[in-house]
C-alpha cells in the first residue's frame, strides 16, 4: 500500500507543474496569466494572478500567495481534471461578508524540481552528509528519483519575496503589510507554506497548510520528521502576530499524517498558540488531491482571511 501510495504521488508531482501557456478559466473575477515569470534565483515559471469580482484599484486588497498554482482554478486543464475551485470559494466567502478582500497569486511549481524547492532547506541542512545521500538517493519508484536536484527552497523563498512580491505590490492595489500578506499550499505545498511563514515572519502573517506531507516520503528516510519538528521548535513565529492552520485527511496518503500532525501540535502549544491564531483539523475519509481541498477549503479561507473585529 505504501509503494501503491508512493506511486500515486510521484505521477501528481510529475504532473501538476502545468507550465504550458494555457490560460486558466474562471467562474468568478478575472485571470492576469503571466508567462514565464523570470528570476535569478529559479527558474522560469508561470504565475496566475486572481483578480476578484469587482476588483478596483479605488481600494486595496489583501494577497493570498498559493504554490501549485496551475491547480488552483481551472480543472479542464489539469491533468487530473481536479482544481481547487479557489475563486469560486473565495467569491462565496466574500459575497457573505466572512472574508476580507483578497487577491491571489498562484506560482506554479518547478516541475520535477517541486521537492527540491518545496522541502525546508534548513531542515535539511541538519541532516547528516549519510542521511542526505539517502534522502536524494529515494524513489517514488523504481528508476524516478523524487529529488531531481539539489535542495533550493531557500531560493525559492528568495525569488517570491524579493522579485515576486514587489512586482505584485507595484502592478495591482495591494496592502503590503505582513497582516494582509499569506502563504497557502497542500503536501508538500503545506511544508514550503509554514517554512515560509517561519523565515519570513516579518514578510507573512498566515500560513496554510493542508495535508501537511511531514513523513519524508520514503521509509528508508525515518529522520525526516525529526528535523521538522527541530526546525518549528526553533522557529516558529510569534504567534501574537501570527495564525497557521494545519490539516489533515484519512484516506490514501493522508492517512500517513496524524501522528506527525500531533508531534507538531505538541510544539504549536509549546509555542502558545491557541484557538485564536492556530487550528488543527481532522477530516475523516478526506484524501490527498484538490477536490478533497476544495470540499474544505472555505474553512481555513474563513479562518485565515476572516475579517477583523
Amino acid at each position: 500500500m505504501y509503494a501503491k501510495n508512493l506511486f500515486q504521488l510521484a505521477v501528481i508531482f510529475m504532473f501538476t507543474n502545468q507550465a504550458f501557456s494555457q490560460i486558466p478559466t474562471v467562474s468568478n473575477g478575472t485571470i492576469k496569466h503571466l508567462e514565464n515569470f523570470s528570476s535569478q534565483y529559479v527558474k522560469a515559471r508561470n504565475v496566475d494572478v486572481w483578480l476578484p469580482p469587482g476588483y478596483t484599484t479605488n481600494k486595496k486588497y489583501a494577497v493570498l500567495y498559493m504554490h501549485d498554482g496551475g491547480s488552483l482554478f481551472d480543472s479542464t486543464i489539469t491533468w487530473n481534471k481536479q482544481e481547487w475551485c479557489v475563486d469560486e470559494t473565495m467569491t462565496a466567502l466574500r459575497k457573505d461578508g466572512v472574508i476580507q478582500d483578497c487577491i491571489v497569486v498562484g506560482i506554479y511549481n518547478g516541475g520535477p524540481l517541486r521537492q527540491s524547492e518545496y522541502f525546508p532547506q534548513k531542515a535539511f541542512d541538519q541532516l547528516t552528509p549519510e542521511q542526505k545521500e539517502r534522502f536524494y538517493a529515494a524513489e517514488f519508484y523504481p528508476g524516478y528519483k523524487m529529488l531531481q536536484g539539489e535542495i533550493q527552497s531557500d531560493n525559492y523563498l528568495k525569488f517570491i519575496v524579493n522579485e515576486l512580491k514587489p512586482f505584485v505590490d507595484s502592478s495591482f492595489s495591494v496592502l503590503t503589510d505582513r497582516e494582509n500578506t499569506f502563504v497557502a499550499g497542500s503536501s508538500y505545498g503545506g511544508l514550503i507554506s509554514i517554512y515560509t511563514l517561519c523565515e519570513y515572519p516579518e514578510v507573512f502573517g498566515s500560513a496554510l497548510c493542508m495535508s501537511t506531507h511531514w513523513p519524508g516520503m520514503d521509509k528508508k528516510n525515518p529522520d525526516i520528521p525529526g528535523v521538522l519538528t527541530d526546525y518549528l521548535q526553533a522557529h516558529l513565529p510569534a504567534p501574537d502576530s501570527h495564525r497557521i492552520y494545519f490539516d489533515y485527511g484519512t484516506a490514501g496518503v493522508d492517512s500517513l499524517y496524524k501522528p506527525y500532525q500531533q508531534q507538531v501540535d505538541k510544539i504549536m502549544v509549546a509555542k502558545g498558540y491557541s484557538e485564536k491564531n492556530w487550528l488543527t483539523k481532522e477530516f475523516p475519509g478526506a484524501s490527498h488531491n484538490e477536490r478533497s481541498w476544495s470540499f474544505r477549503l472555505h474553512i481555513p479561507f474563513t479562518f485565515i482571511l476572516g475579517k477583523k473585529e
